[in-house]
């Protein structure tokens, strides 16, 4: 039998047929390597026979017994009761699943071995559907191991994934995976063989600390890998050339002169890394990080009219309409005054239009395209695009990012999140990237007032959002959903709206939702934006973008179900004038351990990046960027939260292999990420 490979298929394994492999599919299981990575959730201890004397109620149990009777049970539900008993006692096993097979194989007389969670039934403790085996006499001592529970999926038992894996493992040491032993400072499990090995078939003397390191070291190869991809694609681009865009008509002084308020330092530092990089015919690659409120829209503009000063085109991708109108509208008023034409395209727009706008881009006559995922179809053509700016880019899978890069001849890239990222993460995920951090609010900013209020007080609350709108201020009410829902107790925005209007009839109230058309949408939003709307309900489709600086009081409905970085966004379009502004969050209790320490946390902090590092000590990467929706990695084995700690040493560990060994370092990058993935590559 031959070594494992990255490539072999489970149908190479004993036993794996099509409804089998479509099973394993179904937890993102396709070869063997893909088996020996879908590590144990949670370890059992069998190792041990209970005397049925000892049992208690709600624990786990292995038990040897002897069967004393079995019946067939009419009540409720039809079951097969198996009365067993040793030497201390007696026990019932249940099954409500059934045959006649299983029915012979535990007779009276014959013994049995099972493991199963220990009930009180309505004659004393049992076991309902324990896993179990039959002997003819007295049943040998379990095996010296603990026993994994593995993550699984309807129609396929921990049995058969144990089964499986017995398969792979009885080839394991034939296996040569990528050695970084010498790199290595902890070499308690230096080959990753047997940290594997440890976690699938840990001995009785595994202890928690020991499972940990084992597990810490296939993480750590893990990130390594996502590394290594991202470092490796960074020196690649070094050697790569694209169009160069050096200082030309000094447009950008103009709209500088123009803009009616002075930069922050943060935002001239910024401003000037990014035009320094499109000085180069390196193509640029730059993450901006920036607070909500910060300011990185006008950095964007100063990299859209250098581009546009050399007749060259720019696309600013976002991932919703209302913040794509939102950039049309900022680009437009700050660009056309210089002679730069700005489009819209989005999915929304007539087909005559969306025609029209095509082969205005296609003959270069607009410079600066804004638009949502519209951008990304096959239809729209460039006739020299430079510079992509994506904004809130976790918002976006990697295939689309590569749709709209293979547009142009290696166009820059300015990349912009006002989701602060750890910097945890930052090292992790964007290593290919250069990083620029707007650290500063613009002056005469004033810190937002944070409370946390329960359901029971909304009344008084409402109140204070009618006393606000009565003295001129404008007010947010966002609920989570858009319609109530039978499933969900939380208020959907056309409720509140219906509610709110009935109870201050006099009082303009607009409504706004990722339902409503898109013409509606951009009409509220520009009645909002002239104050002739006082009180605007809407879902978190207002997260990002809207910039309103006479709204000055937000209330967040069942705030507890938001997690902190759209809290934060949420709250952050409050406070953009300088005016005092207020956020209420509404709860309704009883609040959950995690969600009275989440909203604490946003209660007492408004800095973006101390609120990141504490979403992701609570919730975890994949809720913090959202990569189920959006594509992003999500890695098998490490959890960027739990283990911060291996990032920094995989990064150095990356550094001296690229250095070294670039030949390992491939071979490590290829063990983790299958042909047909293009890693890390935007």
């Amino acid at each position: 039998m031959t070594a494992p490979a990255l490539d072999d298929s489970v149908r190479t394994l004993r036993g794996v047929g099509p409804a089998l492999a479509e099973k394993l599919d179904r937890i993102r299981i396709h070869t063997a390597l893909d088996l020996l990575l879908h590590l144990p959730a949670r370890y059992q201890d069998r190792t041990r026979v209970r005397k049925l004397a000892a049992l208690k109620v709600g624990a786990e149990a292995l038990i040897a017994a002897q069967v004393r009777r079995s019946r067939i049970a009419y009540g409720k539900r039809r079951s097969w009761l198996v009365e067993v008993e040793d030497d201390t006692g007696y026990l019932t096993l249940r099954f409500f699943h059934f045959n006649e097979r299983q029915r012979k194989s535990l007779q009276e007389g014959m013994w049995v071995q099972c493991f199963g969670e220990v009930r009180m039934g309505p004659s004393g403790l049992e076991i309902i559907h324990p896993e179990y085996r039959a002997f003819p006499a007295e049943p040998p001592p379990p095996p010296p191991t603990l026993t994994p529970v593995y993550p699984t999926t309807e129609g396929l038992a921990q049995k058969r994934i144990i089964s499986l894996l017995d398969q792979v493992l009885d080839r394991l040491d034939r296996w040569q995976p990528p050695r970084i032993d010498k790199f290595l400072d902890d070499q308690a499990f230096a080959d990753l063989r047997v940290a594997l090995r440890f976690l699938h078939r840990p001995p009785t003397t595994a202890t928690e600390s020991l499972l940990d390191q084992a597990r810490a070291r296939v993480a750590l190869d893990e990130i390594l890998a996502n590394v290594l991809a991202l470092k490796r694609s960074a020196r690649a681009r070094q050697q790569e050339t694209t169009v160069a865009l050096p200082r030309a008509q000094r447009l950008g002084a103009e709209l500088l002169r123009r803009l009616g308020f002075e930069l922050t330092a943060a935002q001239r530092r910024v401003a000037t890394e990014v035009l320094l990089d499109l000085e180069r015919d390196r193509p640029m690659l730059r993450l901006l990080q920036g607070d909500v409120g910060s300011g990185k829209t006008v950095i964007a503009a100063f990299a859209a009219i250098r581009a546009a000063e050399h007749g060259r085109q720019t696309a600013i991708m976002a991932p919703t309409e209302i913040l794509a109108e939102q950039h049309y509208l900022n680009f437009s008023s700050w660009l056309a005054p210089l002679g730069i034409e700005v489009s819209l395209l989005t999915g929304s727009a007539s087909r005559a239009e969306r025609r029209a706008r095509h082969a205005a881009i296609a003959r270069g006559e607009v410079l600066v395209v804004v638009g949502t995922h519209a951008l990304f179809e096959k239809d729209v053509e460039f006739a020299a695009l430079a510079l992509v700016i994506i904004d809130e880019q976790h918002r976006f899978g990697v295939h689309q990012r590569m749709a709209l890069r293979s547009k142009g001849m290696l166009p820059h890239q300015l990349v912009m999140t006002a989701t602060p990222i750890p910097r945890t993460l930052t090292m992790a995920l964007y290593a290919d990237m250069d990083v620029s951090m707007i650290d500063e609010l613009p002056k005469g900013r004033q810190p937002i007032e944070t409370r946390v209020v329960s359901a029971a007080r909304r009344d008084t609350v409402i109140d204070r959002v009618a006393r606000a709108c009565a003295r001129g201020e404008q007010a947010y009410w966002v609920c989570t959903l858009i319609e109530e829902s039978e499933a969900s107790d939380s208020r959907g925005a056309e409720t509140t709206v219906a509610e709110l209007r009935a109870r201050f009839p006099k009082l303009a109230i607009g409504l706004l939702h990722g339902r409503l058309p898109s013409a509606e949408k951009a009409r509220t939003m520009a009645a909002f934006a002239a104050a002739e709307i006082a009180l605007l309900v809407a879902t978190t489709v207002i997260e990002v973008g809207v910039d309103v600086p006479n709204a000055t009081l937000m209330v967040i409905e069942n705030a507890e179900r938001l997690g902190l970085a759209q809290l934060h966004q949420l709250r952050g379009r409050v406070g953009r004038g300088e005016r005092a502004s207020r956020c209420i969050l509404l709860f309704a209790p009883p609040l959950t351990a995690v969600a009275q320490e989440r909203l604490a946390v946003i209660r007492r902090s408004q800095d973006g990046f101390v609120i990141a590092e504490a979403d992701l000590k609570l919730r975890g990467p994949g809720d913090v960027l959202g990569p189920r929706q959006t594509g992003e990695q999500v890695f098998r084995v490490a959890d960027l939260g739990r283990d911060a700690n291996l990032v920094a040493e995989a990064s150095m560990i990356a550094t001296r292999l690229l250095d070294t060994a670039p030949q390992l370092a491939d071979a490590i990058v290829g063990l983790w990420s299958p042909p047909s993935q293009d890693y890390a590559n935007v």
